[in-house]
């Protein structure tokens, strides 16, 4: 699976970054999804981000 946020929906927040740091970290007050392919060890962990998004600028596929 890989994680995307989507950066014209994202404020910025890091909740994501905070919830799951193997994927999203922070770039210029925007979240990123800072590798290709969630490993299933932290799948869980980006999933919770997914849903505890604020403005739902983040996605999985």
């Amino acid at each position: 699976m890989k994680a995307k946020v989507d950066p014209d929906l994202c404020i910025g927040c890091s909740l994501c970054a905070q919830l799951c740091p193997e994927i999203f970290s922070m770039k210029d007050d925007k979240a990123v999804a800072c590798t290709d392919t969630v490993e299933p060890k932290n799948l869980e962990s980006c999933k919770k981000a997914v849903d505890e998004c604020p403005v739902t600028a983040i996605s999985m596929e």
